[in-house]
């Protein structure tokens, strides 16, 4: 494809050449429609091309011009690039008339990547309203600014040809579109409509076969009559149902053996959304933006008639707004019969296992959950789940819980330069992590690793990274756990690839994270505060109340949770109860018949637990600070068995959520986070009727006030003043507000996650960095 600007009639004498580079996010933007046009603004001349590179240009014409056309490349780019870098050199004028888009060279290593996929922007909406507009009700309705990317592209430099459209030849009018400088879809890849576009189809198992509109038609009625949907969306498939029938919500938890784990919905419009949460101008801008990720919400009470099912014994709602014109359509359009105005939206997968985005695959492992299945026949290459963020109440900005769609492929720059390495992550939340130089790449978020679908998903991931990135990692990096099924991956890659293995302390690798995502620079240390369920200790115990002293080379414990048996190791997370009654026998408390966590057990699963103890049988120690919530949460009566990850932390952040304004006080730890004296005070507040609201709170408070307290003695220590809070448990919003306010009046400066969740999703960050340092230390030594 060439494109021409008019060619000039003279040649200037004194023009100059200049060869310039563009690297960054910058294929799938419209870089090069932008740079035609404005070196037709600037009257230059030359050619624009994508290469692997990044966008590569030659422009000639008045110094001046050339200069202007330089400084507008990284000031003025087009509004979904993201420009790294800038350079160029002189080159010999040639006289050339005229401005070309030259087809795109494959050659060379990948230095650039295409940016995520972005929400339909307000054009198409209007577009695909409009019954004047050939595009009204067109289901994949996009243009330069807005739709798939990333989940589409088969490689780079970025092109039709590349991407999962190549199977869709362009019809006469979307091609002279896509020819035109002029036209809004100009080299828009995705481009397409009715005629020469995917075709939207409805599958009802022994019903008859839809398409196209009646299709959507059929879907909107069925989710009215309370049916559950597997709905192709970006990334994978969807399982939806009207999230205000108590039934079919249910019917969609019980067949996805989804356990109490909350749900997250998609609202029509800013407006309903209003109606399940409160929503502040940043909440806004998170949810009407271009990412449109989850946001996670504050509830109103009654929640806008939403079904119990849906998120019960949350604070919060997962709400999205709609981010592809099929989404919009499955709502309607104001000339449509009403139907559903809130969906529950969750991934198309049974729990556990990796989103689904192959058709045939989705008719088969969807079966048994799917009443009908509402699909299209552009392929999904890559699969991309939605990204889960937060705003911090506390006014501290977004934090991502998980990083997907909406920010995958954008790198993450580096602090310290790196060796071309990859990280694995962990086993729960993986992500990988590919990183050379001062950049690093997470993959789309993948999930747990327990069992071989997801293996097979991981390793499909790390394949396509590498392909879009271009790097081939000369250092693997995993975490220490010796059960880990990605440290096990890792082995075996680095292994036939003859490359080091450089295994990571799991909360060192957290702390790292936290501190390359905010530009810590080389051999600083900070007092990093690693909170969070399983994490292997360098005793083999398990860790997860930990205060380290740490740099990018290295860490040391200066305070840990004491340590307490876990019965049953992993498998006993389940069972918070069990856990609060380990609690109390080490503090030296008796399991007296009137608390809660003792009634909860049978007195055979007593015995048991008395004699397993006291042999120390299939108990591990564990200085978790995820475990001590989950003992608070069944002591205080509020969750004794836990049916998904961190339930009984989730319900007790609940409990203090409705008592948080009240002035509760806070108990107090003994020295070194020692939890006796408030395991102590809430059985005292228990007896004296204090609601457990109260003491839900007075335990987030507890744990703000120690963590400030260790922090200070650190401090003293050590000198250091600033401090690093990571791992899962901060993504309770009441504590990392209150330990980061607590701190901060201390003078300290607070590191918090905003970009990189601080559950293990982030871990491979900080395994990257930690990995590639202690590379480049041992290189330096040998020289």
């Amino acid at each position: 494809m060439t494109t021409t600007t008019a060619d000039r009639d003279t040649a200037d004498p004194s023009a100059v050449r200049r060869r310039v580079v563009v690297r960054g996010t910058v294929q799938g933007v419209g870089f090069r429609p932008f740079v035609h046009r404005l070196a037709a603004e600037l009257d230059l001349a030359g050619h624009v091309r994508n290469g692997g590179e990044g966008v590569v240009a030659e422009v000639e014409g008045a110094p001046e011009s050339v200069a202007e056309f330089c400084r507008a490349l990284t000031e003025r780019p087009p509004p979904l690039a993201d420009v790294h870098e800038v350079a160029y050199e002189t080159v010999p004028a040639l006289g050339a008339a005229g401005f070309v888009i030259h087809a795109s060279d494959g050659n060379g290593t990948a230095q650039t990547l295409i940016p995520p996929d972005t929400a339909t922007c307000g054009d198409c909406l209007r577009e695909l309203a409009d019954p004047a507009d050939r595009r009204h009700r067109h289901p994949f309705i996009t243009c330069t600014h807005c739709g798939p990317r990333f989940t589409i592209s088969t490689g780079l430099p970025y092109d039709r040809a590349t991407t999962t459209m190549a199977a869709f030849e362009l019809c006469r009018e979307c091609a002279a579109e896509y020819a035109d400088p002029t036209d809004r879809r100009f080299h828009a890849q995705p481009v397409a409509c009715h005629d020469c576009g995917p075709r939207l189809r409805l599958t009802v198992p022994g019903g008859r076969p839809n398409e196209g509109g009646p299709a959507l038609a059929e879907a909107r009625r069925l989710l009215a009559r309370g049916a559950v949907l597997a709905v192709k969306g970006l990334g994978g498939y969807h399982l939806a149902c009207d999230a205000t029938d108590e039934r079919a919500v249910s019917a969609l938890r019980g067949r996805k053996e989804r356990g109490g784990k909350p749900f997250a919905v998609m609202c029509a419009d800013l407006a309903e959304a209003g109606r399940l949460a409160r929503i502040g101008p940043e909440e806004e801008a998170v949810l009407t933006g271009r990412r449109r990720p989850i946001v996670l919400l504050r509830r109103r009470a009654g929640a806008g008639g939403l079904a119990d099912a849906v998120c019960p014994g949350s604070p919060d709602v997962g709400v999205m707004l709609p981010y592809t014109p099929l989404h919009r359509l499955l709502f309607g359009l104001p000339d449509d019969p009403p139907g559903p105005r809130v969906l529950v939206m969750t991934s198309g997968n049974r729990s556990g296992e990796p989103i689904v985005t192959d058709d045939a695959e989705a008719l088969e492992r969807l079966a048994g959950i799917a009443d009908a299945w509402l699909w299209h026949d552009r392929v999904i290459e890559v699969p991309c789940d939605d990204s889960v963020v937060r705003v911090r109440p506390d006014g501290g900005g977004e934090v991502v819980l998980r990083r997907s769609r909406g920010h995958v492929p954008e790198p993450v720059a580096l602090p310290v330069p790196v060796a071309a390495a990859l990280a694995v992550g962990g086993d729960l939340k993986n992500a990988l992590c590919l990183g050379a130089d001062d950049r690093a790449w997470f993959s789309p978020h993948i999930g747990d690793m327990g069992d071989l679908a997801t293996v097979r998903a991981f390793e499909r991931a790390e394949s396509r990274l590498r392909t879009l990135t271009g790097i081939i990692p000369g250092v693997v990096a995993g975490d220490r756990h010796p059960g880990y099924h990605s440290g096990r991956w890792a082995r075996r890659a680095a292994e036939a690839g003859g490359l080091p293995l450089r295994l990571v302390q799991h909360h060192h690798a957290h702390i790292a994270s936290v501190m390359a995502e905010h530009g810590v620079h080389g051999n600083a240390r900070v007092i990093g505060v690693a909170f969070d369920g399983t994490g292997y200790g360098d005793d083999g115990a398990v860790w997860g109340g930990e205060v380290l002293i740490a740099g990018y080379d290295g860490c040391h414990r200066f305070a840990h949770l004491p340590y307490a048996p876990l019965p049953g190791g992993d498998a006993g997370v389940a069972n918070p109860c069990r856990t609060a009654l380990s609690r109390l026998r080490t503090a030296g408390l008796p399991w007296d018949a009137d608390l809660p966590c003792v009634t909860a057990c049978t007195a055979d699963e007593l015995r048991l637990l008395h004699r397993q103890l006291d042999r120390g049988t299939a108990c591990v120690p564990t200085s978790s600070m995820g475990r001590l919530f989950d003992a608070v949460s069944s002591l205080a009566g509020i969750c004794h068995r836990a049916r998904y990850e961190a339930q009984a932390a989730i319900e007790l952040e609940a409990a203090a959520v409705l008592a948080w304004a009240e002035k509760t006080g806070a108990y107090r730890f003994g020295r070194a986070l020692e939890p006796g004296p408030v395991l102590a005070a809430i059985v005292t507040d228990l007896r004296r009727g204090v609601p457990v609201t109260v003491i839900a709170a007075r335990f987030h408070r507890g744990v703000a006030a120690a963590v400030a307290e260790v922090c200070r003695s650190a401090r003293r220590e050590t000198g250091a003043e600033v401090a690093a809070l990571s791992g899962g448990v901060f993504a309770n919003a009441l504590l990392d507000s209150a330990c980061a306010a607590l701190l901060a009046a201390d003078g300290f400066t607070v590191l918090r996650h905003r970009r990189v969740p601080p559950n293990d999703g982030g871990l491979a960050l900080g395994q990257l960095v930690v990995a590639a340092r202690t590379n480049r230390c041992e290189r330096q030594g040998e020289r």
